[in-house]
C-alpha cells in the first residue's frame, strides 16, 4: 500500500560510529543517517522522529548532527533533567528537537530503571519550561505504571506521548483499559508501535484488539512508529511488514493520512 506524501515514522533511532557511545547493554547497530534514509525510502516515510538512544546518554551530538543533515524532514526527542539550561533547550529547539523522553520501565533483571534514563520526577520540574517551548514529554513506562502516573501528570499541561501502545503486558492487560479514557479525552497521544508489545513468536494479529481499541478511542491522538533499528531484538522484525499490518488494520485512506501525516505534522511542527 502506497503511503501518502509526508508520512512520518515517529519512533526511530540513529547510531553513527563517528560519535562514541558510552557503556551499552547491546551491540550498536549500523544505523547512521544514510542507512536511516534508505530505511525511510523502503517504507515510504518521508519524515521521521529521532529518539535519543540509551548508549548516547545525555550526549546530543549524534542526534543533532542527523537533524542538521536531515533537510527539514527530521525532528528529535532528547533526554535531559532539570539541570539543563534554558540556552541549551533553545538551541535544541532551533535544531529541531521537540520533546524530552522520560522512562519508568524497569531494566530486565531488576535494578530499577534502564541505566542512564531519566524518570518522570524530572518531568514535573521541567514542565513549565516544556510548556514555554511548546514541547511534548514522551513516556516509556508499562501500562500499569502509566495508569497510576497519568492522573498526576496530565495537570502539568504538557502533551504526553506514550511509547509502544502504552506498553501493555500483552493483549489482555487490564491496565491498558485504564489508558483509553485519557486517550478519548485527548489528554494523551499514543504511538502505534507493535514490536515491543509482541511476545516471542506470537503473530502480530494477536495485538489487533489493542490497536483497534486505540483507533476507536481517538484517531486524532495516534501516531505510527517503527522503533527501527530494533535493538535488543533477535531476530529483528521487518519494519515494512509491521507498517503493512497497521495499514491493513486501518483500512481507510483518510484514517491512514490522519495518523501518518496530519497528526505528526501537527504535533512535531513539520513545515
Amino acid at each position: 500500500m502506497t503511503l501518502p506524501p509526508g508520512a512520518c515514522d515517529t519512533h526511530t533511532h540513529v547510531f553513527d560510529p563517528r560519535f562514541p557511545a558510552g557503556a551499552s547493554p547491546y551491540a550498536l547497530p549500523m544505523a547512521d543517517l544514510a542507512t536511516h534514509a534508505a530505511m525511510r525510502a523502503r517504507l515510504g516515510t518521508t519524515r521521521a522522529v529521532l529518539v535519543q538512544p540509551a548508549p548516547y546518554g545525555r550526549d546530543p551530538a549524534c542526534l543533532l548532527d542527523a537533524l542538521a543533515r536531515g533537510e527539514g524532514r527530521l525532528r528529535g526527542v532528547m533526554i535531559a533533567d532539570e539541570t539543563v539550561t534554558d540556552a541549551t533547550l533553545e538551541a535544541w529547539h532551533a535544531a529541531g528537537i521537540r520533546a524530552l523522553r522520560f522512562v519508568e520501565m524497569q531494566a530486565p533483571g531488576g535494578g530499577g530503571r534502564y541505566p542512564g534514563s531519566i524518570g518522570v520526577g524530572s518531568l514535573r520540574i521541567l514542565a513549565p519550561r516544556l510548556r514555554a517551548l511548546g514541547w511534548q514529554a514522551h513516556l516509556w513506562a508499562s501500562a500499569s505504571q502509566l495508569s497510576e502516573l497519568l492522573p498526576g501528570l496530565l495537570p502539568l499541561g504538557v502533551p504526553l506521548v506514550l511509547d509502544h501502545l502504552g506498553m501493555p503486558d500483552g493483549p489482555d492487560d487490564p491496565a491498558f483499559d485504564a489508558l483509553l479514557p485519557h486517550l478519548r479525552d485527548g489528554g494523551i497521544w499514543v504511538k502505534l508501535t507493535l514490536c515491543r508489545v509482541k511476545r516471542g513468536d506470537a503473530a502480530l494479529e494477536a495485538l489487533r484488539p489493542l490497536h483497534d481499541a486505540l483507533v476507536a478511542a481517538n484517531p486524532d491522538r495516534l501516531l505510527w512508529g517503527s522503533d527501527w533499528p530494533y535493538v535488543r531484538m533477535d531476530p529483528p522484525p521487518d519494519a515494512r511488514a509491521m507498517l503493512d499490518q497497521c495499514l491493513d488494520w486501518l483500512g481507510d485512506a483518510a484514517l491512514i493520512r490522519r495518523i501518518l501525516v496530519d497528526n505528526p505534522e501537527h504535533l512535531f511542527g513539520f513545515d
